[in-house]
């Protein structure tokens, strides 16, 4: 018999020793007049960008363009397939950059089929997929954790999914199906506490640097009605740099929108999903010129009336009488950073500005890595199907881990999740080394079929780091940080607050491109 091994997301990116360094010069930035201008540091190494048609450009690995100049006429319009990291998009240019026709990373909707969640742009979170039809409403469960549940919006402010109301205030006799709540980013929809049938929204999270670099988060997916599921929530608006070494000039669009969920008129439907919210736009140069368009809003959109099922009693509230706009994507975020900024018109939202600064936020990459099972080296790229097959009669088994950036004497967790049962934890013994390369390891039995392997580490960070981190906390100290790998989601790290408080933010956004 043989015992395949998964791994979700094997070699995860930490936050440590680096990871500090990157926040406190995320909050230290001190704007000060360059005595040479502004260098993008682009190599120039994929050379000119003149495309005369509409295209869809792949992203590389690291999301990284190295031009030596971009022209974007009028008419065109330029977006991009995502990376397998969904890195935001970076363009670096060592001479001008014109753009006269359109960049966009929005958010997309998936069409033909009203449950699937909207498709985040580049750097940006999906949205929550809408609930399953169950077509006995006695089932129906009042929260939004019953068997027509849809799920929450994806990103560190993703909406939640919609409620079950049981009965509403309006129609006691009934249940009505609430929206999903709408994905935040630099601004959080307005929770609406006193509606019958309010969504929840998602957090703000970010700063206004935009360093690190990341997208918007998606909306909360809807509940199912007895006949068609609930429509899944909009994704959020994807995340874009542009830095030039010359002039930067904007006429035409970027475009970094969120996404509205699909909305069905059809009998015994669901709930409306919640918008997913606008993404990031930033620009650097020592100048930028021009009044083009550039938006980075949430996805917002009608709301139905009320509908009562034509085959049972149950309301879908969604008309803006119920919910206000607590449904709503929220805003992104939009910097522009220049010595002679010559532009006239506002940006939706409001941007913030300052001199050019760190393109990027400076340091290594720490990592947590499952580097072997029962001896056996881990692939370079897990794929999260059989990466490792055991043979039997293996147990116990010793899984090994090497940390990189991460504080020596820390344990890490192993959660196994077998194929049938409730998952299994272990911790590791404290890690030796040193900060730039520790090992540690666990012993576990892990059972016949294919099981998935996850890890997270917990450790406490220096007090002015915890300060410095403050800017991704609502303000508050922040005194541990866990980063752990979900299926199904990326890696997220986690700041807990001195008084217990925990906000999410992307593992990703904190390393290095």
């Amino acid at each position: 018999m043989h015992m395949p091994v998964q791994l979700v997301n094997g070699e995860s990116e930490m936050i440590g020793k680096f990871g500090l360094r990157y926040v406190i010069a995320a909050s230290l930035i001190v704007a000060a007049l360059n005595a040479a201008a502004y260098d993008s540091g682009s190599s120039g190494a994929d050379g000119a960008f003149n495309p005369t048609v509409s295209q869809t450009v792949q992203l590389p690995p690291n999301g990284l363009f190295n031009y030596t100049s971009v022209n974007i006429p009028a008419g065109v319009t330029i977006t991009y397939k995502k990376n397998a990291a969904n890195t935001p998009v970076t363009i670096l240019a060592s001479g001008d950059v014109s753009i006269a026709g359109i960049i966009n990373v929005s958010a997309t909707t998936v069409a033909g089929d009203v449950g699937m969640p909207g498709v985040g742009g580049p750097g940006g979170f999906d949205g929550g997929r809408g609930g399953s039809v169950s077509g006995d409403v006695l089932t129906w469960v009042s929260g939004n954790t019953g068997p027509n549940a849809g799920r929450g919006g994806i990103g560190p402010g993703g909406g939640t999914p919609a409620k079950v109301i049981k009965p509403p205030p309006f129609a006691p006799s009934s249940i009505a199906l609430g929206p999903g709540g709408g994905g935040a980013y630099g601004t959080a929809p307005e929770p609406v506490g006193s509606a019958a049938c309010s969504a929840t929204p998602g957090r703000v999270y970010g700063n206004l640097s935009l360093l690190p670099l990341v997208g918007g988060s998606g909306g909360g997916g809807g509940a199912a009605g007895v006949i068609q599921s609930g429509s899944g929530g909009g994704g959020g608006g994807g995340a874009i740099l542009i830095a030039a070494s010359g002039t930067l000039d904007v006429t035409g669009s970027i475009l970094a929108n969120g996404g509205v969920p699909v909305v069905s008129t059809a009998s015994g439907r669901g709930s409306q999903g919640g918008g997913g919210s606008g993404g990031a736009i930033r620009l650097i140069s020592s100048t930028i010129t021009g009044n083009g368009t550039l938006s980075a809003m949430g996805g917002t959109f009608a709301g139905e009336n009320s509908y009562m099922g034509s085959s049972a009693p149950y309301y879908t509230c969604t008309n803006g009488s119920y919910n206000s706009e607590s449904r709503y994507g929220g805003a992104g975020r939009i910097r522009i950073e220049a010595e002679v900024l010559s532009r006239t018109q506002p940006t939706t939202p409001p941007f913030s500005t300052d001199l050019p600064g760190p393109t990027f936020v400076p340091g290594g990459t720490p990592t947590l890595a499952i580097a072997n099972i029962g001896g056996m080296p881990v692939p370079t790229t897990p794929t999260g199907t059989a990466d490792i097959v055991l043979p039997s009669g293996t147990n116990p088994v010793t899984v090994t881990f090497l940390t990189k950036g991460v504080t020596v004497g820390s344990t890490i967790t192993l959660t196994l999740s077998p194929p049938i049962g409730p998952a299994l934890t272990a911790t590791s013994s404290p890690t030796t080394g040193t900060v730039d390369s520790a090992t540690s390891s666990v012993s576990v039995d892990i059972p016949p079929g294919s099981s998935t392997l996850q890890a997270s580490v917990t450790y406490t960070v220096l007090a002015s780091a915890g300060d410095a981190m403050s800017i991704y906390a609502e303000g508050e100290h922040v005194e541990k940080i866990r980063l752990s790998s979900t299926l199904g989601g990326p890696s997220t790290a986690t700041l807990i607050t001195k008084s217990g408080r925990e906000f999410a933010v992307p593992a990703k956004a904190l390393a290095q491109l």
